[in-house]
């Protein structure tokens, strides 16, 4: 788990799965079920079938950087205001 927030972790984490499945389930059912008409068209079609499980996983890994680099950021700006108190005392 990559999030400092446990039950936001949770959640992401656990949709992130039920996104793979998706796409996992889609592309297998369109590719079954079509292969007996064309082997090509049965690989097409399980290419779009897994298209909208791509897409929410491609989204929940855009939310998961964002809400690491939110951290790291905060992160830096406590040090930075912590170095720049040290610098101000010293005059």
């Amino acid at each position: 788990m990559r999030l400092e927030n446990k039950p936001l972790g949770f959640v992401i984490n656990f949709l992130l799965g039920v996104s793979w499945a998706v796409m996992f389930l889609g592309a297998l059912t369109s590719f079954l079920s079509l292969y007996h008409d064309s082997f090509l068209l049965a690989v097409v079609s399980a290419f779009i079938g897994a298209i909208p499980g791509l897409v929410a996983v491609l989204l929940l890994e855009h939310i998961i950087t964002n809400k690491e680099k939110l951290a790291e950021l905060k992160k830096q700006t406590a040090l930075l205001e912590e170095i720049k108190r040290g610098l101000s005392t010293k005059d």
